[in-house]
């Protein structure tokens, strides 16, 4: 134990008086000894004896390499700030890593990562987009799993009480614009960062459109288009082909649309010539679905399927954790090549053995020791 408070101490000034023990992820060269950590006068008097065994120590390097003490605890606070920025890059490395495999995502995606907020939707989308649009895939449907921006998280979803309109303020909308504008950015060649702009369509409706054209104060070609929240509503049928004729080959992205499929569009007397008008502009184009994260229950388990391009849908469910029962941790159950159905999830969920029991006999059980 003295050894190993030793080597902490060989990077402190030799005059300290005082010392505060620094955390690990901290740099190593606090300057004081806190004396106050020792609660008896022996525990006082061995930590004097300790920093003049210290001191003696580096005395003794110092006569050793011909330099002298100062040239020695100097030399000693700079080894130690050259191992925590290596430790850092270190961590920048893997953090890096993390984020690129799902570029490389072997095995059909199986090692793409269940976005669990905002900020990881809103990048797997835009390398969705990116991944795409390299295919020459220009035309794409995204679909988001709706929560709020601000502090929202994938298992618990909202029930948007005040329906599309504040869908589209607290969720779609948000998203929407860091996806836009990551794209725009992740697309140019260098130079500013693009501008990004948000128009509503109807705010009754609670849609909008999200764009992205030249950096800041310029007047460059619009890169991107995103329609949010469009629905049935013949309005919205024209809105995308007067779009899909302004944007050429550049991409045009609907985001979260209120239709599944065609038979989304019944009959509606006021505007008999819609599903015809829907199937001609969106269906036949097509609007790709490269970009879907959707949340459900499935036999009382918390459960979400999420789809990026170009891989196979990647089902998970949520389980106890085993260091901390209150918090649930996401398990991958396994892939389907099409949109998973909760038959889906509850075959997967029965074949693991951690799923046995439901999630309320699980809690009983360890209520019960």
């Amino acid at each position: 134990m003295i050894a190993a408070a030793v080597v902490l101490l060989l990077a402190a000034p030799r005059d300290a008086s005082t010392f505060t023990f620094p955390h690990p992820c901290k740099a190593l060269s606090q300057p004081r000894i806190d004396f106050r950590l020792f609660s008896s006068p022996a525990d006082q008097d061995d930590a004097s004896k300790l920093m003049d065994e210290v001191a003696r120590i580096r005395a003794e390097i110092a006569a050793l390499e011909g330099k002298t003490t100062e040239q020695v605890e100097t030399e000693a606070a700079s080894k130690k700030a050259d191992e925590k920025d290596r430790a850092e890059a270190d961590l920048i490395a893997a953090s890096m890593a993390a984020v690129d495999i799902e570029k490389i995502a072997p095995d059909g995606g199986r090692f793409l990562p269940l976005p669990e907020d905002a900020e990881d939707q809103i990048r797997q989308s835009a390398s969705s987009a990116l991944r795409a649009t390299a295919d020459g895939i220009s035309r794409q449907a995204i679909r988001f799993a709706l929560f709020p921006a601000e502090g929202g998280n994938l298992l618990e979803m909202s029930q948007w009480p005040g329906g599309a309109q504040q869908m589209y303020r607290e969720a779609a909308r948000p998203f929407t614009e860091g996806m836009v504008r990551r794209i725009a950015a992740l697309d140019r060649d260098g130079g500013l960062p693009p501008a990004v702009f948000a128009k509503d369509l109807l705010d009754f409706d609670g849609s909008g459109i999200v764009s992205s054209s030249g950096p800041e104060g310029t007047d460059g070609e619009e890169r991107v288009r995103a329609i949010v929240l469009a629905n049935t509503d013949v309005k919205y049928i024209r809105d995308i082909q007067s779009a899909d004729k302004e944007m050429g080959d550049r991409p045009l992205l609907l985001v979260n649309p209120f239709w599944r499929d065609i038979d989304s569009w019944g009959i509606n007397i006021m505007a008999p010539g819609a599903r015809k008008m829907a199937e001609t502009v969106i269906f036949n184009r097509p609007y790709e679905e490269t970009y879907a994260l959707n949340r459900l229950d499935v036999r009382g388990e918390a459960c979400a399927a999420l789809k990026a391009y170009p891989y196979d849908w990647q089902l998970f469910a949520y389980i106890e954790s085993d260091f901390n029962p209150n918090v649930e941790v996401a398990v991958r159950l396994g892939s389907t090549p099409g949109e998973p159905k909760s038959a889906d999830f509850a075959k997967l969920i029965n074949d693991r053995p951690e799923f046995k029991l439901s999630k309320n006999m699980r809690m009983m059980q360890r209520m019960m020791g």
